[in-house]
């Protein structure tokens, strides 16, 4: 067993599993989340449960939290009642969560006046790859606590990348999702165009994910739109956090983003009809309505 005490804070859909594979991979591991019947599993699993962020932060050498949204990372870390009640010299704090970067930067310069490091490690790889342990890990900050946590980071996922300093994986995640949102809305005009058009969406997927239009996004979500199952491996409502988080960096450093602009509005009215629940590829929805198609599997027929 690891000699690391490991602490994780924020038990979601991905939180959860990725805390499970920790614990899995022999780390002494300490848990908290603002809903405590979260904790239960990996409590019957051998995981201790602090009684708040403070105790957890004084108990472990590294903490690790994922949470929503940016106030809540700062809530739970600079916040009354939050992590940095419980600091001590040596601890390292990680952040799973995807922030704006500006935001990590400040509170990497906060934690760094009190002796206490700090790493943006936002994930992609959805729940699928929290519970199989095949994330991939982008990471801004100093390279020597990451050298010290990157054993608790290899337990979590399958690549693990120092993209700079303070601030750098944040902005590499907000990349990640310009892209991600891209290959959903891609997926879904080309299913609508297939089904009103009058092809097969199934042969036409099966035509093109092996030329210069595959990608991870064709691999795997059009099985699951195809069985009617649109519950989420990541939520809607994140993804269009996430872009709204890339468009206001794009704003900050007056970068021009006219496509992501659009898939943004696209994913925020998703929201709005009250889809934020549904998986990301669940986009699909929305452009079944805009053009009064709605995505059908053709029964096979016999020879």
């Amino acid at each position: 067993m690891s000699e690391l005490r490991v602490g994780y804070l924020g038990l979601g859909l991905m939180g959860k599993p990725m805390a499970r594979n920790i614990l899995k991979a022999g780390f002494d591991l300490t848990v908290w989340n603002r809903s405590p019947e979260k904790c239960a599993e990996l409590q019957a699993m051998g995981a201790k449960v602090a009684a708040n962020p403070p105790e957890l932060a004084r108990n472990c050498d590294v903490v690790i939290t994922n949470v929503s949204d940016t106030p809540d990372v700062l809530q739970v870390t600079l916040g009354e009642g939050g992590l940095i009640e419980g600091l001590h010299p040596g601890l390292i704090i990680v952040d799973n969560s995807t922030i704006k970067p500006a935001a990590s930067r400040s509170i990497y310069q906060t934690l760094k006046e009190h002796g206490v490091a700090y790493l943006d490690a936002p994930v992609s790889g959805g729940t699928l790859g929290a519970e199989n342990r095949n994330l991939t890990i982008m990471v801004g900050g100093d390279s020597e606590p990451l050298e010290r946590v990157l054993p608790v980071l290899q337990a979590m996922g399958k690549s693990v990348t120092h993209v700079g300093s303070s601030g750098a994986g944040q902005i590499a995640k907000a990349a990640n999702q310009i892209m991600v949102a891209a290959q959903m809305i891609a997926e879904a005009e080309l299913l609508v165009l297939a089904q009103k058009a009058g092809a097969n969406p199934v042969k036409v997927i099966e035509a093109i994910k092996g030329g210069a239009a595959q990608c991870w996004t064709l691999d795997v979500k059009p099985q699951r739109l195809f069985a009617g199952n649109r519950a989420p491996g990541f939520k809607a409502s994140l993804q269009a956090k996430d872009l709204n988080i890339v468009m206001e960096t794009a704003r900050e450093y007056l970068v021009g983003l006219p496509v992501t602009a659009l898939n943004t509005q696209l994913f925020n009215a998703m929201v709005a009809y009250g889809e934020g629940d549904l998986d990301n590829s669940a986009i699909l929805g929305t452009y079944e309505r805009m053009n009064d198609v709605f995505l059908q599997v053709p029964e096979e027929k016999q020879d």
